[in-house]
């Protein structure tokens, strides 16, 4: 007996829930990816609004 045979028709259902299982997820989770690649810019100081003022 054959239990583990999986015909073409079945295999490419497989294969196209498996991909989009996994696109699915980058999609959802792609600001959290995209975080982890991407440098974070260093927080300048803050100018006062009148730099002629002194104080």
């Amino acid at each position: 007996m054959n239990l583990a045979y999986i015909d073409p028709g079945s295999g490419s259902i497989l294969i196209q829930v498996l991909l989009a299982s996994a696109i699915g997820g980058i999609a959802i989770f792609w600001t959290k990816i995209k975080s982890l690649f991407v440098r974070k810019k260093p927080d300048t100081p803050t100018q006062p609004d009148n730099p002629s003022d002194p104080e």
